[in-house]
């Protein structure tokens, strides 16, 4: 194991006791992160020794900070690998690609993508990208149904807090469905 290595694997350690409700998930992605990041670590680890005298070492010192210095990074990480689950609480209906349910380009949604009766998207209300950050292609969750569905279409203006499930040309499953308040799931982007 190089130098780098133990580096990284003690940054991990760290990782953990700082902040001990970090899930595999994230601890994996910090993983991934320190070590295409190894080079800047071993450039701060050069510089750290550079500046300081053998002589003057003050182990509880250098140890806060190291605590310092690793905090940085690990808000960076954590912004990059922890993205908080948005819910939300919306009306859903259901529509398909018939020309009197939508327009007379019913195959294409309003960003520009081609609906296909297998794809597993939804349309959404404009207060729903505005005002709860979803944006176009974003992957959401639909409680009770199951897997992932993508944001490819927007609802008219005059709808709030309502999402239209696409049902391909299946018109009875849309008028099975109706009308239904669901909780809609997405991972909010890191900043």
């Amino acid at each position: 194991m190089d130098a780098d290595q133990k580096m990284i694997k003690w940054l991990l350690l760290m990782m953990t006791l700082i902040n001990p409700s970090a899930n595999a998930d994230s601890t994996d992605q910090a993983f991934e992160y320190l070590s295409l990041n190894s080079q800047i670590i071993s450039i701060h680890q050069q510089q750290d020794s550079e500046d300081r005298e053998p002589s003057k070492f003050n182990g509880k010192k250098e140890a806060e900070q190291m605590l310092v210095w690793l905090n940085q990074p690990f808000d960076v990480i954590n912004k990059l690998t922890t993205s908080p689950l948005k819910t939300l609480e919306v009306e859903a209906t259901a529509y398909t690609s018939h020309a009197a349910q939508t327009d007379s380009t019913p195959t294409i949604a309003a960003w520009g993508d081609q609906l296909k009766p297998t794809t597993r998207s939804i349309a959404v209300s404009r207060d729903l990208l505005t005002k709860y950050g979803l944006k176009h292609r974003t992957k959401v969750m639909i409680k009770g149904l199951s897997g992932e569905f993508l944001v490819l279409d927007k609802m008219n203006k005059r709808w709030r807090k309502r999402i239209d499930i696409y049902m391909g040309m299946n018109r009875k499953a849309a008028l099975k469905w109706g009308k239904k308040k669901v909780e809609l799931s997405w991972k909010q982007e890191a900043v």
